[in-house]
């Protein structure tokens, strides 16, 4: 059996334990999740669906008729905001990031390297399947940096730009519409410690991918956000309850999107439910159950233990108290039978509690011989 195999039959042992309990436990939060992410995708949808969706050049006139902050569905093309500030000589002299690798232009840069590992276990590489499973995420396999210029969204083809809107980033984790302009993979050269790590199973690089990504000038995105009027001027700034921020699809597109992305969302929480309510009840039930019969079963043997012990208590009762010849009484409490005989003389002359008695003392003698004993012994009638 693989490592893999075997890792699956653990997962699978774990997810059946308690007949089902596990399982169905994971399947409720993830039917929990599926419905707060259901829950505000249909409410996105909804804002967006309400958002009035107008071009840069009607957003002034809609904001100062309207309250400040409401969310909007504005599209335009991409520009640096340093066209339409200071000396109109320098409009077209843009503050733009300029890629290292293409030469284009654009007010969002981002370079990424990543490295990329080998898979082959080696010869002696049976440890590392288990610190894959911790080392792998603590190690950073990919560097990245973001460079950023203050940009606007402008009416395209239109010059000057009299109307746009200022794109406030600050906050926002929502992902970026960028465009690859740059792509590049090169080989590692294997060294003598690349062929030991091979050797042991321990992970080595064997690639540096390069990747340089733009948001190009005069790209068209669509901005869902928060618009208002800074010092007369509209900005529009993300939305935490939004998926979206900036987009290539338009209004009508993110519609159709989160509508269906909401139906999966919804049946898959349904379904999930559905079987999560059933393992979990299936799982009550057998446990319900089998708890049952082991009250009844341990029931059932103290009733047992209990009665034998009573019996067995009553004959030895009747059987040393009862009708007993005077010849055959202790000579020690004149009561029970005599049961124990002494070793080594091995005279029977008392009952068993009496020789216990006897035995306890600091120098037990016979109350007969008065020989020193070492013990005594029951003697049972066949």
């Amino acid at each position: 059996m693989s490592v893999d195999q075997a890792a699956a039959a653990v997962l699978s042992q774990i997810a059946l334990a308690a007949d089902g309990a596990v399982l169905g436990l994971t399947l409720a939060y993830v039917a929990v999740r599926s419905i707060l992410k259901y829950t505000s995708s249909s409410s996105a949808l909804r804002k967006i669906h309400d958002a009035p969706s107008v071009r840069v050049s009607d957003l002034r006139s809609l904001l100062s008729t309207s309250d400040d902050g409401k969310i909007i569905v504005v599209r335009g093309s991409v520009e640096a905001k340093s066209v339409v500030e200071g000396n109109w000589k320098s409009l077209r002299a843009s503050n733009a990031l300029v890629s290292p690798e293409s030469g284009e232009k654009g007010v969002v840069l981002l370079r990424t390297q990543t490295c990329i590992y080998n898979e082959w276990r080696g010869f002696f590489g049976w440890t590392s399947d288990i610190r894959s499973l911790f080392a792998r995420s603590w190690k950073e396999q990919e560097s990245s940096s973001l460079r950023t210029v203050p940009f606007i969204l402008v009416d395209g083809g239109i010059w000057p730009y009299s109307d746009y809107v200022v794109v406030n980033m600050d906050g926002s984790r929502h992902p970026i519409p960028l465009v690859t302009v740059y792509h590049h993979l090169q080989p590692i050269t294997a060294s003598p410690y690349t062929f030991l790590q091979a050797l042991f199973g321990h992970e080595y690089p064997v690639g540096l991918l390069d990747e340089e990504k733009i948001l190009p000038l005069g790209k068209d995105i669509t901005a869902v956000g928060i618009c208002s009027l800074k010092n007369g001027t509209p900005e529009i700034k993300s939305c935490k309850d939004m998926p979206y921020f900036m987009s290539d699809m338009t209004k009508e597109q993110m519609l159709v999107d989160l509508a269906f992305r909401t139906k999966v969302l919804f049946w898959s929480g349904v379904v999930l439910s559905s079987l999560a309510i059933g393992v979990l009840g299936y799982a009550a039930v057998r446990n319900w159950n089998r708890w049952k019969e082991w009250r009844q079963v341990r029931r059932v043997q103290q009733d047992n233990s209990a009665a034998s012990s009573e019996a067995e208590t009553q004959v030895v009762a009747d059987e040393e108290t009862g009708d007993i010849p005077d010849g055959e009484l202790c000579v020690i409490c004149l009561m029970r039978r005599r049961r124990s005989a002494f070793i080594p003389c091995g005279h029977l002359v008392c009952c068993q509690r009496c020789a216990l008695s006897i035995e306890r003392e600091e120098s037990p003698k016979c109350p007969v011989c008065r020989q020193s004993i070492r013990t005594s012994v029951r003697i049972y009638d066949s």
